[in-house]
């Protein structure tokens, strides 16, 4: 079975900058995917969210979540609702997210990297 690597992020995030440098230095091939330019695959969101919980995939410390408005960061309350919110914010996303095949890591971890 072939391995695909797709890491999900901004490239001026500091932690995408990381994991990108570990996998080249590990020769692991990639795609990346640019929240940016290419928008949030829903049904990605949608899986990560399922795989690792809603609480896990949201980012609630970084700038993005800080400015949004009260009503929307109270609106958060469970997976649609912070599905929603990512969609229109992908900032919020906690990154890198890194998918392989079936294996997902949400934020920057060296040691699930290393072990591609």
């Amino acid at each position: 079975m072939t391995k695909s690597t797709i890491l999900y992020g901004i490239p001026i995030c500091d932690s995408v900058k990381k994991a990108r440098a570990l996998l080249a230095e590990r020769g692991i091939e990639y795609v990346f995917h640019d929240y940016k330019k290419l928008g949030v695959p829903e049904k990605e969101l949608a899986r990560w969210v399922a795989a690792k919980g809603w609480e896990v995939v949201l980012n609630r410390k970084g700038t993005t979540w800080r400015t949004l408005d009260d009503a929307t960061k109270e609106s958060v309350v469970d997976a649609a609702s912070a599905i929603r919110v990512m969609i229109a914010n992908p900032s919020t996303i906690k990154r890198p997210v890194i998918a392989r095949n079936d294996s997902i890591a949400i934020g920057f971890d060296a040691d699930w990297i290393s072990s591609l």
